[in-house]
């Protein structure tokens, strides 16, 4: 059983790529050319709200290399790889290429919105990844509103079926990562990734073993975060409240406790 993956560029997306590929589960990669990975800080900020843009993006960029490396040391030796802007991403030359090389499942994580027509193309097991607890935490940013919300427990990935409402397809899986002492926010959100990436191999194995795996419908509640949602503002509360430390106090039982109720297929 082989597959596409439709990822973006960051070193988390190439991670849970690797990963696939490390276990023969790929047939072929298809790699979105997302933004700059460590943005500027946007004009006329005040002095802290500065410096914490700065400094969150400087950490996750520090975080993500020492959970994941960084692009040049992954390996996709005999891996069909396809490079596409977002202008193409939804292309008949990209849903060719796909097609031609008859996938037993797609997945995308980390891409921008898929067209219905694109989505219609594909092989029954089509899948995406995303970076947030479906249905409370759904669109941009989702690893980041839990812990604004003082809830790093709910900081998890979503694997769902891929649809045309945005993160809104049933569910196949949540994973969430152990949260361990001294983590800041990016860490944890790596730990997520990495979990995530195992879960989906046992997943996909399961499959190609022959288990049916139960799709839960979203049911209605949750928050659909848009990118206006964020505001450098927000990083006030994890820097400047709590200084990063959310998941010590969270551990500590000071934030109190709310455990998400989770769908898990194994």
């Amino acid at each position: 059983m082989r597959g596409i993956l439709l990822t973006g560029s960051h070193p988390r997306h190439l991670y849970l790529a690797e990963q696939l590929h490390k276990n023969r589960l790929l047939k072929g990669l298809v790699v979105e050319r997302r933004e700059e990975f460590v943005p500027s800080p946007p004009p006329g900020l005040a002095l802290i709200d500065e410096a914490n843009f700065i400094r969150h993006f400087r950490d996750r960029e520090v975080s993500e290399h020492r959970f994941f490396g960084t692009a040049g040391q992954y390996c996709f030796d005999g891996l069909d790889v396809c490079e596409v802007t977002v202008e193409e991403l939804n292309g008949p030359e990209l849903k060719t290429w796909i097609s031609e090389r008859e996938p037993d499942f797609v997945i995308s994580y980390g891409v921008h919105k898929l067209s219905q027509e694109m989505i219609d193309s594909f092989p029954p097991i089509a899948w995406n990844v995303h970076g947030g607890l479906s249905p409370w935490y759904r669109g941009t940013i989702t690893l980041f509103w839990p812990f604004y919300f003082l809830k790093p427990n709910w900081a998890g990935m979503t694997i769902h079926r891929l649809s045309s409402k945005l993160d809104g397809g049933d569910i196949v899986h949540h994973s969430v990562p152990r949260l361990e002492r001294g983590d800041g926010i990016h860490d944890t959100a790596c730990r997520a990734v990495q979990q995530v990436a195992e879960d989906l191999v046992k997943i996909l194995r399961l499959v190609e073993g022959g288990a049916q795996i139960a799709e839960v419908p979203q049911r209605s509640g949750g928050k659909l975060f848009l990118s206006k949602d964020w505001k450098p503002e927000h990083l006030r509360v994890i820097y400047n409240l709590f200084d990063n430390d959310i998941v010590d106090q969270y551990l500590d039982g000071k934030l109190g406790h709310d455990e998400p109720p989770l769908v898990r297929a194994f």
